[in-house]
């Protein structure tokens, strides 16, 4: 399926490895102008080679902290400068440290909100003019299955996660009018760091092994199984395309079936 947006400026947070990385991949193989940042270079650096040798698309990519607005103009007046105003802006971001009420101090909070809410603001701030000129914009959040079905001893990503949903529906009504499509896809339990981080603290917590606490999850997933990054980034690939020209306001899921609600 052609999905539309060859030629397209895609910028992805938080894309040197992981889900952001997959995504970043996928959209450079749709043939979208992929911009990536992170905070690691020598990680960046081999993110965007990685992205080179599956594409011939063009790839900018710069070091940025996405809680430091000043490192995120910068990169994103370079977006600008190299590769065009964005058409595509996928917010992301590495969640916020696991912890129970307890273990959780006021600043953690503070932090877990400017990382995974705050930080998003700005960016899109920065993108939305142009968009609206010309009436045609995508706008994803990833964010991820804790925000509908709250993951034990991950009080923060539970709480913060579940306020960016609310952020991502009220800006999708409010965008529509201009050409806009704003979404959100939630990943479920797929291999990648970040979910090794979840798993070991969810097995500390029990005081089982790493293995114990995988199986446990694998048992209540319906597909048997982890996800696989490309598995996520085809999902968004197509949200943000050309082709889901009638999706807005809308919370998915790549989980393999784990979520139990019916809404």
């Amino acid at each position: 399926m052609d999905l539309g947006i060859k030629n397209k400026v895609a910028l992805v947070c938080a894309s040197s490895k992981g889900l952001g990385f997959a995504v970043a991949d996928r959209l450079a193989q749709e043939g979208c102008k992929v911009a990536i940042t992170a905070r690691g270079l020598e990680d960046l650096n081999a993110a965007a080679e990685e992205i080179g040798r599956h594409s011939e698309s063009e790839v900018y990519a710069f070091p940025a902290d996405v809680t430091k607005t000043d490192e995120m103009d910068t990169f994103f007046d370079g977006v600008q400068s190299k590769l065009g105003d964005p058409d595509i802006l996928v917010i992301n971001a590495g969640g916020p440290p696991p912890g129970n009420f307890d273990s959780t101090s006021v600043e953690d909070w503070q932090r877990g909100f400017e990382l995974n809410l705050l930080s998003a603001v700005p960016l899109i701030k920065r993108a939305l003019p142009k968009m609206r000129e010309n009436h045609w914009g995508r706008i994803l959040f990833m964010v991820s299955i804790s925000a509908k079905q709250p993951l034990q001893n991950m009080l923060l990503s539970n709480a913060i996660r579940a306020g960016v949903l609310g952020m991502a529906k009220t800006l999708a009504d409010e965008v529509a009018k201009d050409g806009i499509l704003v979404n959100s896809l939630l990943p479920g339990f797929i291999m990648t760091g970040r979910m090794q981080q979840v798993v070991q603290a969810q097995a500390d917590s029990l005081g089982i092994s790493f293995e114990e606490k995988q199986q446990q999850i694998e048992s209540q997933i319906p597909l048997g199984r982890l996800g696989q990054p490309e598995e996520f980034a085809n999902v968004a690939a197509f949200l943000v395309s050309k082709t889901a020209s009638f999706v807005t306001g809308g919370v998915f899921m790549a989980d393999g079936g784990m979520y139990r609600g019916l809404v």
